[in-house]
């Protein structure tokens, strides 16, 4: 079998994008990883999930066919992160969208031009496997008919695998390209074959074809404009380029965990437990950065506390290979050098970001080792049990600035398991609490923001003024902290010295 060309990660996204755009496609900027007019997400999880009004015809999309590198972000397994090689939290997703022009012929065409023409990644045809879903005869007669893969080279699989959908909505059957690692990836079964879950047969691209609309009680009929929606993670085909065992070890991934090593001392391959914890920091940091660019600032709600958990955890981590002062934040520089040429945002918002994770390790320091020295108490209270009590998590939380996932981490390392439900049943307390208070404040529930001394009272002039030209901006608010600097997109409250604007209480409409 022919070996693959050790494309790098900036060469791989430069080639995918550069390819469609010979395909007529538009090619656009990646879209922020805060969602717009979509409260259903935190954070941009896919390269499609920013398109949904073109998809679904809301809007009118700029061209009828358009290519994409998309920022993504997913949590939905983050104590995993590090543990083992496959989770990662920020990742980027090539696509290749159309919105009622081409279809399934075009899409398989090209899917299977750009992976193995020597003009482009040229990978090995004969390590290359296609699936498709199993009453989809359509794309399973041109992947044999028109490419001409043989049939018993082609993988029907059923609706878990090969049928994308998400309750009601447009979905539709899918295709995927599977890429043959060779033997020694594989789990050494004689059944071991594409679909196995072993590390040989890994899937490279995901051709969406999406044709039908669910009405949510599972009735499908056709759609009038049918969408083609394809995904293929930029860091998996870099591993199989570069035939390394995950994108850890990726060239611009592994060039941050180089710099994390010269940091704290450790290097990969010393431990298992050392390599988690370089696993934990170098990703949490690529997330951490990306997240600060495009707006986002650790609090204790929503994706600020995505945010502020990410950059704790890879505090604690880096506590454990033996750091006690704030580092991460002179990681950032070696994040933005590997990935500035597609995202040159970065470099002009560096001294921000850079000061911005900053702060938050300084904050996070002053209580970190005290909620460690409680935190070891705690454990020689619990002696002999197995659960440790919600109650004491909830302290760690409210006194000591640790998020839950970074308390059950450090739970599980002693045998335990946190008490979830007497968690978030204090949780919720606090939080009705909050809404309370909130609400005796009325539309000025913001204002339990802390500000400090060097911020003024804001002067009203409206008994005189019906306009004011002077007024200066004293402080800024994003997600209830205060900020210094507002991304583009980002919602804020700016806080004036003086203002006409009669604040909307008692009913009257500022």
């Amino acid at each position: 079998m022919k070996e693959p060309k050790p494309f790098g990660v900036n060469e791989l996204r430069e080639m995918f994008l550069s390819f469609f755009e010979s395909k007529g496609h538009l090619r656009l900027p990646s879209f922020s990883l805060v969602p717009q007019n979509d409260a259903s997400l935190l954070l941009i999880n896919s390269g499609m999930a920013p398109m949904k009004p073109w998809f679904t015809g809301e809007q009118e999309p700029p061209r009828r066919r358009v290519t994409t590198c998309q920022k993504c972000i997913r949590t939905g397994d983050i104590e995993n992160i590090g543990k083992t090689a496959r989770h990662g939290t920020y990742f980027e997703m090539l696509g290749n969208f159309s919105f009622g022009d081409y279809f399934k012929r075009e899409a398989i065409h090209w899917s299977w031009e750009f992976l193995t023409s020597p003009e482009w990644v040229g990978l090995d045809p004969e390590r290359l496997y296609p699936s498709v879903y199993l009453e989809d005869d359509e794309a399973f007669a041109i992947w044999r008919d028109e490419i001409g893969i043989p049939a018993q080279r082609i993988f029907k699989f059923g609706k878990a695998d090969n049928f994308w959908e998400h309750g009601s909505g447009p979905c539709g059957p899918c295709s995927e390209i599977y890429y043959d690692r060779g033997e020694q990836w594989g789990c050494g079964k004689p059944e071991c074959t594409v679909g196995c879950d072993c590390d040989r047969y890994i899937e490279v691209w995901n051709n969406v074809f999406s044709q039908f609309d669910n009405d949510g009680e599972g009735n499908y009929t056709e759609l009038k404009q049918k969408n083609i929606d394809t995904g293929m993670g930029l860091e998996r085909l870099a591993c199989v380029c570069q035939n390394v065992a995950s994108l850890f070890d990726v060239d611009t991934v592994m060039n941050i965990t180089n710099k994390v090593s010269q940091l704290t001392g450790a290097h990969y391959g010393e431990s298992q437990q050392r390599d988690v914890s370089l696993r934990v920091i170098t990703d949490h940091i690529r997330s951490a950065t990306f997240m600060i660019c495009d707006g986002v600032l650790p609090s204790n709600e929503g994706r600020g506390y995505v945010l502020r958990r990410l950059l704790r955890r890879a505090a604690r981590h880096g506590k454990l290979l033996g750091v006690n002062e704030p580092f991460l934040y002179q990681v950032c520089e070696t994040v933005i050098r590997e990935n500035e040429g597609h995202y040159p945002e970065l470099r002009e918002r560096q001294d921000y970001i850079t000061k911005v994770i900053r702060v938050e390790e300084e904050n996070f320091a002053k209580t970190i080792d005290g909620g460690l020295r409680i935190f070891n108490d705690m454990l020689a209270a619990h002696q002999g049990k197995t659960v440790f009590s919600g109650e004491d998590a909830f302290k760690l939380y409210d006194t000591y600035g640790f998020p839950i996932d970074l308390t059950m981490e450090m739970v599980a390392e002693q045998g335990m398991e946190v008490d979830q439900e007497g968690f978030r049943s204090l949780m919720e307390e606090q939080r009705q609490r909050a809404r309370k208070a909130r609400e005796a404040l009325g539309d000025l529930g913001w204002a339990g923001v802390e500000f400090g001394k060097d911020v003024p009272e804001t002067q009203f002039c409206g008994y005189d003024h019906v306009k004011v030209e002077d007024a200066k901006i004293v402080a800024l608010v994003v997600e209830n902290q205060q900020a210094e600097e507002i991304m583009p997109g980002v919602e804020a409250i700016l806080v004036l010295d003086k203002t006409p604007f009669y604040a909307e209480m008692g009913g009257q409409v500022a």
